[in-house]
């Protein structure tokens, strides 16, 4: 499979251009190219313009921000088959976070410039735009009902759920990474990772969480 190919079907299976038909993904995925970086490369930092669309080929991309004891947090990981960067490809604002290959990765990158002037010539893809955008409305609003309405052990069996649904049972994520995620001190997940620890649904290691018991940290998630 070329590489335009494998890029149409990231673009595919992304819901900003999953209805979109073959010959459209192709066209699409012919106006990308790919960027390769080393393990700790910097993709771009915090104030840098958006200028293009990402899609992960293979490796992995952190973005992060600085705490303010000078530490690093990460806010999310993008792994093989994520696309990130939607909307700073259409409003061309500066980056809110920064993102560093968290090992030797290769991308796809679709340029501003570019999509753009595609969107001109496709209307369709901009309606399909404004749903994407609709979407991350309602997502947005969901995580904050969630933050005050629903307990911690359930904002981080659902956390960790997410993460473990892209990288398997063995999540690189600390504790005070995950307390940021779901909205809590570092304490208060840490009181409930060991509780689950004596339940036999995970192990704890320096950076590390193992999770052994997928099934029951799902009933937690879906509050069973």
């Amino acid at each position: 499979m070329s590489k335009q190919s494998e890029f149409a079907v990231i673009l595919k299976m992304n819901p900003m251009f999953a209805d979109l038909g073959a010959d459209e993904l192709q066209r699409i995925s012919g106006l990308c190219h790919t960027q390769q970086l080393p393990a700790g490369g910097v993709l771009f930092q915090k104030g840098d313009s958006g200028d293009a669309l990402y899609g992960v080929r293979r490796g992995q991309i952190r973005i992060e921000t600085g705490a303010s004891d000078g530490s690093r947090l990460t806010l999310n990981f993008m792994g093989p088959g994520d696309l990130f960067g939607e909307v700073a490809v259409l409003d061309g604002e500066s980056r809110t976070a920064d993102a560093t290959a968290g090992e030797p990765t290769e991308l796809f990158v679709l340029r501003r410039e570019d999509f753009l002037a595609h969107l001109e010539r496709e209307p369709r893809v901009a309606i399909k735009l404004i749903q994407l955008l609709c979407q991350r409305i309602r997502w947005q609003s969901e995580r904050m009902e969630e933050s005050v309405l629903q307990p911690l052990p359930v904002r981080l069996a659902r956390r960790l759920c997410a993460l473990a649904s892209d990288f398997g049972s063995e999540v690189h994520i600390s504790q005070e990474q995950l307390g940021v995620f779901v909205g809590a001190a570092r304490e208060s997940v840490n009181r409930q990772l060991q509780q689950w620890r004596k339940d036999g649904i995970l192990d704890l290691q320096r950076g590390r969480i193992l999770l052994r018991n997928i099934a029951r940290l799902t009933a937690v998630a879906r509050n069973e």
